[in-house]
């Protein structure tokens, strides 16, 4: 049986540029706070890296930290912001639950900005809200995805900075879908704080980056040792970072190639749409890698299992909620109640070629037609 990997929003293969780069940094190890030579080695890999990343989100070098990921990042964005004065937090609703657990643990009182329903924030209601809002709570924090995990939408983020920096706000972007799959100039977009990881664009695990403006000031999480220019502290993660660095050069060179997969994921689209299935999203620009779709009576665990048994890998909403499917809150958000709980995501990326969307497609509609089948058999 044929297996077909189309969770690339889960996480990616391994890049063999990033392999090759994280094994030779393993293989010669050495601390980069070392002065000796195998230490200035290992803090030249790291500085490679990070001038690696920071070219593929049109950043200074300078002002990109490495963490060990996504997660990590957001947060150090999400506590700088608190600890430099503000007490509530305005978070789109659809946001990852890195950063909509970490703005409630956070201690500030947290605030959702709804989102229309094409899944794109109601700018609208940003503007009316930061209008009206109250100096005690401090500066406005705004955290807003660069797109959907689940969906692919892209959000209005360049629109959004507007409002937040006449509101003498920080906007905080999370790109860590979107990083590898779209063109992104992190100035252009006027984030004040942007999050992206390693293993999204097939590096390794466990590296990630957050990368900052000129009004944002970091506070430290981690404390101990001077690293990461005494903004993180911790032996750099030296063989991940170089990985992720590599994966961020390939990945930069590969954007064309990312843009292909919308035609292979809207002729996918269009065949399960004509078989029985609803599209969400599609109305709004998009990844071109992610597709979601719901079958109204086709609960998404049971398309997710029924597709794996087939050899296709895909997930229902996010893959970090410790394997669970739940109904997505996202869809909720949209509007989609009845469709929350039928909702899969496909996500192709670097490995992802058209027969592996056409091979989803055949197994999905075999499913679909199989399930509806039994809907539809008197019961014995």
């Amino acid at each position: 049986m044929k297996s077909v990997y189309l969770d690339h929003n889960a996480t990616s293969p391994i890049r063999p540029e990033a392999l090759e780069a994280a094994t030779a940094a393993l293989m010669a190890g050495g601390n980069p706070s070392s002065v000796h030579a195998a230490g200035r080695a290992a803090r030249a890999r790291v500085e490679q890296a990070r001038s690696q990343v920071a070219a593929l989100i049109g950043a200074p070098a300078s002002t990109v930290v490495f963490t060990s990921g996504g997660t990590e990042a957001n947060a150090l964005a999400i506590d700088s912001a608190v600890a430099g004065g503000a007490r509530r937090l305005l978070i789109s609703a659809i946001e990852h639950d890195a950063v909509l657990e970490t703005a409630k643990a956070s201690g500030a009182a947290v605030e959702l900005l709804p989102v229309r329903a094409d899944g794109r924030l109601d700018l609208d209601a940003l503007a009316s809200r930061l209008a009206t809002w109250d100096a005690a709570e401090g500066p406005p924090f705004v955290a807003l995805m660069l797109a959907n995990n689940e969906t692919g939408v892209i959000q209005p983020v360049a629109e959004a900075a507007v409002l937040v920096r006449e509101a003498g706000g920080w906007l905080h972007v999370d790109a860590v879908q979107a990083v590898g799959r779209v063109a992104i100039d992190s100035r252009a977009l006027g984030a004040d704080t942007l999050a992206l990881s390693s293993h999204k664009l097939g590096g390794p695990g466990g590296a990630g980056a957050l990368t900052f403006g000129p009004r944002a000031k970091l506070v430290r999480r981690l404390h101990g040792g001077g690293q990461e220019r005494g903004r993180r502290a911790g032996t750099e993660n030296v063989a991940g970072l170089a990985g992720f660095g590599a994966a961020a050069e390939a990945a930069l060179r590969d954007l064309e190639a990312a843009a292909a997969q919308a035609e292979w994921r809207d002729a996918a689209e269009a065949a399960l749409v004509a078989a029985g299935a609803v599209s969400v999203g599609g109305q709004a620009p998009r990844l071109p890698n992610t597709l979601c779709v719901a079958a109204p009576g086709f609960p998404a665990e049971l398309q997710v299992m029924t597709l794996d048994l087939a050899g296709i890998m895909v997930s229902a909403g996010s893959a970090c909620s410790s394997g669970k499917v739940k109904a997505s809150h996202v869809l909720m958000a949209m509007g989609l109640d009845q469709l929350a709980g039928a909702a899969i995501r496909v996500s192709g990326g670097w490995s992802t070629g058209a027969h592996d969307w056409k091979h989803m497609v055949e197994a999905w509609i075999t499913a679909y037609d199989r399930h509806a089948a039994r809907r539809r058999a008197p019961a014995a």
